[in-house]
């Protein structure tokens, strides 16, 4: 018998087969979506005509395709199928030739016709289209999220974060949380200033998901001069002075030191360089964790 249940778990209308009205099974190696929907567009063209369609999803094994030929053998029915593996295919077709139920290959005919212009034979990787659909709408969650909680604005965003970035003003804490947010982690960061205690929450996250950014005195001085300048302020203020720029960092070294999360040197470091490291810390503490 078929396993209906697989349909149910992805809140499908499986429906128990009944008399004779025409049926078109989906069968499919993934959510069988884009199946469905040729399905519909074509029963349309004969106003419904009682056509019930029935979609099998996430079938990955030869057993799948001779379960749903034994199941439809004897309806007055179709299958179309999207299955990107060829062996699959095969074994349906031949399976349900033998029943003499007609069959309509959705994917096949494409992916055939797509090698014959392009480089490559395709991946043949069922279900990249969701796969790439869940990519997008990660990362633009996670750009957003980088946003929302950029420069500390909302220490809730601490707790929801995959990683929290802290540094002194300067350290590029800001773009290094939009790099990593195109890698679709999730990263609030949170500045450093001897004026302003920082969010308890900190204190309380595993040290892996906490990145220290550090900087050379000198570097910072030139970067926060240069930051004056573009303002239209004196390069003498007490922002970029050496003086501060000292206190801050040994502020902020007192800081990581109490969360004892790693500290990474920014000095002269590109954004792309920098991210690779913090990656390698996130992934390598996510696995022992």
């Amino acid at each position: 018998m078929l396993n209906w249940e697989k349909g149910l778990e992805e809140g499908l209308a499986i429906i128990a087969p009944k008399d004779d009205n025409p049926v078109v099974y989906i069968v499919s190696d993934s959510i069988g979506e884009t199946a469905e929907l040729v399905a519909k567009a074509a029963v349309s063209q004969f106003n419904g005509g009682n056509v019930q369609i029935r979609r099998v999803p996430y079938v990955n094994d030869p057993q799948d395709i001779v379960d749903i030929i034994d199941e439809a053998q004897g309806q007055n029915c179709i299958i179309a199928f999207t299955l990107v593996l060829p062996e699959l295919r095969e074994v349906l077709v031949r399976e349900a030739d033998r029943h003499h139920i007609p069959t309509v290959d959705i994917m096949g005919p494409f992916l055939d016709a797509l090698t014959l212009i392009t480089s490559g034979p395709p991946k043949l990787e069922p279900g990249l289209v969701r796969k790439l659909d869940e990519e997008y709408f990660r990362r633009v969650e996670a750009i957003e999220f980088a946003v929302k909680y950029d420069d500390g604005k909302d220490p809730r965003g601490i707790l929801r974060a995959d990683l929290v970035i802290l540094g002194v003003s300067r350290t590029s804490k800001t773009p290094l949380s939009m790099y990593l947010a195109h890698k679709r982690i999730k990263a609030a960061n949170v500045p450093l200033v001897p004026e302003v205690a920082p969010p308890q929450e900190i204190f309380n996250l595993p040290p892996h998901k906490v990145i220290g950014l550090t900087i050379k005195p000198q570097q910072l001085n030139i970067i926060r001069t240069e930051r004056l300048k573009t303002l239209g302020l004196t390069s003498h203020a007490d922002y970029a002075s050496p003086e501060r720029i000292l206190k801050e960092l040994e502020y902020a070294e007192g800081i990581m030191k109490r969360v004892g999360c790693p500290v990474i040197d920014v000095t002269n470091k590109a954004v792309e360089e920098t991210a690779s490291k913090v990656l390698e810390i996130y992934y390598r503490g996510e696995r022992h964790k």
